[in-house]
């Protein structure tokens, strides 16, 4: 009682200063925007677009998260702390998502976009198209991670009398959540607007969504249904019945085929060096017509990130602290084939095992590899930024019958005939910040100057769907629909700009495709997803540590010393061995192909039905 009177009487006080003079209560408050000022206004509108644009939920990119690279197999974790490299087995929670948040906020914008007095149809049109496109994408973030989760799209609002079972909504079947997916994305397609934009959603943004989203949903009616024990629900939350797999498939397909024909894109081929060419069609903003959807970034307003800064090669850092940080694993440079359609495996050792093979130059496993590896992966004898990126790890010294293996203990250290010992980016067993597995990221670091330092870091974008990818997804939807020859076109197209001859590839298998996915897709938040929906993921990473596929491993580079012999003396040698700081090979479970879901929720709402294993 004594504040409320005190309260009253600071009121009385202020009406009584201020009778005559403004009506000081009354005025607006300059610091808040009303609702009937952001309804009305189409930049303040577009510039609650582009906070749900920020807010659409990632795993792993450049901005978030980007150490889980090295949580699979496309990298090991030379960083501080060996967390990443100790993962005994992926926990239930790892993929959780539950954001309803956003769809909440998107479900009031769509009807408070409806109440506008001052926008034009054509603008509420448009409007209401984009805020749904970015609802789809949520719901796919969601499915994809959860399988059916409960459809709301609608305002849920509490009526306050004591009964909450109106706003407990059940989970939707997971077909049902991919149907949603597909038919809002169809009905927003073509009044998307934002022609020729990469950065908000068009027409072409929508296609390429739904071309994910349909070949997601096939593969998981087609595989998981293969299982000897199918992972399901007696409701259909989770899992798809086989049925509906050509269905899918063929939404698929036919998405990628209009973007193929009617969209103004084409793969990226301008630079006559085609390892640089595939490193620019990933990272150059300017002309490239193979980016449909990206997040942008521009170091001159203040938006950038540090994935340069975490991941420049050692030798080349320009600030005093990280770099390094996910270095490529030997297994993903292995899957990059030789251009004469030979298995990408490096020859390091003679067809006997007697003797190591001797190369001129530390580029000589690499010759005539797949474009793309060199723009995927920094090797041994390449460069960055104009530099010679020092990759070798010592020198193996001849003592008249074996080898001697000299490391030193610092970089860019000299052996005692005066030349290079271990190079100025390693690799090192031990040390962090240097390459454990003998290679560095390429892909969306930034060659800027500056680039990798904390005071001005990067702006290179991160590149959300591009034509490479749908290209792929074409090429599988169309190979398990048995149009194999219209499959072949697709991929080979993607090869021949990886350097490989014009229909290199004249038979198809899915094991095939999935390679291309995986060298072509490599660090752009593809893989872990793909294992997960053809329903491989726990035969890939089993936990077995005599899985060469569960162990991450290196390639560590010699100079040889042995004088008098011409044939090697001053040669270099390379070793394969696992990543000297990788700790436990990658185990998931069948508990992992859907993430558990919070005790809070089921708490909240007792109609949520819990995903299996969990």
């Amino acid at each position: 009682m004594k504040r409320i009177l005190i309260s009253f009487l600071i009121g009385a006080t202020l009406w009584s200063t201020s009778a005559c003079k403004e009506e000081w209560l009354d005025r607006q408050p300059v610091n808040v925007i009303l609702d009937s000022q952001v309804w009305n206004d189409p930049a303040l509108i577009t510039s609650l677009l582009a906070n749900y644009y920020n807010r659409l939920p990632v795993h792993t990119q450049i901005d978030n998260n980007n150490g889980g690279f090295a949580d699979y197999d496309e990298a090991s974790w030379s960083g501080s702390g060996d967390g990443r490299n100790n993962i005994i087995s992926y926990g239930f929670d790892r993929w959780r998502l539950w954001d309803y948040g956003l769809i909440r906020d998107i479900n009031l914008a769509l009807d408070n976009i409806q109440t506008s007095t001052a926008l034009t149809a054509a603008q509420k049109t448009q409007f209401n198209a984009e805020f749904r496109f970015l609802r789809a994408y949520q719901y796919f973030e969601l499915v994809k991670r959860m399988g059916g989760v409960p459809l709301v799209t609608k305002q849920l609002v509490y009526d306050f009398s004591g009964d909450p079972s109106p706003l407990q909504v059940p989970r939707a079947k997971e077909s049902e959540v991919y149907d949603f997916i597909g038919s809002e994305l169809d009905a927003v397609m073509d009044v998307l607007g934002n022609d020729g934009s990469n950065t908000r959603a068009n027409k072409f943004t929508a296609l390429a969504l739904k071309s994910r989203a349909m070949l997601y949903a096939g593969s998981i009616a087609k595989y998981n249904n293969r299982l000897a024990a199918p992972i399901t629900t007696s409701g259909g939350e989770v899992g798809i019945p086989a049925n509906r797999a050509t269905e899918y498939y063929t939404k698929s397909l036919e998405a990628s085929r209009k973007i193929l024909t009617e969209g103004n894109y084409a793969l990226y081929r301008v630079n006559p060096n085609l390892g640089e060419n595939f490193f620019e069609a990933i990272t150059r903003k300017a002309n490239n017509r193979e980016a449909i959807f990206v997040k942008d970034f521009l170091v001159s307003k203040g938006y950038r990130h540090g994935y340069s800064y975490d991941n420049i090669a050692r030798g080349l850092r320009e600030d005093n602290l990280s770099s390094s940080n996910v270095t490529p694993s030997l297994n993903l440079v292995e899957d990059f084939e030789y251009l004469d359609g030979s298995s990408g495996e490096l020859k390091t050792r003679t067809a006997d095992n007697s003797d190591y093979i001797y190369y001129d130059n530390l580029s000589g496993p690499f010759a005539n590899k797949d474009a793309r590896l060199y723009g995927t992966v920094i090797y041994p004898g390449t460069s960055f930024k104009g530099q010679e990126v020092q990759i070798q790890a010592g020198v193996l010294v001849w003592d008249g019958a074996n080898y001697q293996i000299s490391e030193g203990n610092a970089l860019g250290t000299t052996y005692t005939d005066g030349l290079l010992q271990t190079g100025s980016s390693g690799p090192q067993r031990s040390q962090v910040d240097v390459t454990n597995t003998g290679f560095y990221l390429r892909k969306f670091v930034d060659p800027a100057a500056m680039s990798s330092t904390r005071g001005v870091g990067s702006d290179i974008w991160w590149v959300r769907f591009r034509l490479g990818e749908v290209l792929l997804n074409a090429s599988e939807a169309a190979l398990e629909l048995g149009q194999t020859a219209e499959a072949l076109t697709y991929v080979n197209r993607v090869r021949e700009r990886a350097g490989f001859g014009a229909n290199s590839l004249k038979e198809l298998t899915i094991g095939r495709l999935q390679n291309e996915r995986r060298v072509e897709l490599a660090f752009e938040d593809h893989r872990v997803w793909d294992l997960k929906r053809w329903r491989i993921a726990h035969d890939v990473w089993n936990g077995n540590p005599s899985n060469p596929d569960a162990v991450m491993y290196a390639l560590y580079p010699y100079r040889v010393v042995r004088p008098g012999d011409a044939a090697r003396h001053n040669k270099y040698v390379f070793m394969k061995l696992v990543a000297p700081r990788f700790r436990a090979p990658r185990q998931f479970q069948f508990g992992n192909y859907y993430s558990s879901i919070d005790q809070s929720v089921i708490n909240n709402n007792p109609k949520i039905v819990r995903n299996p294993f969990h």
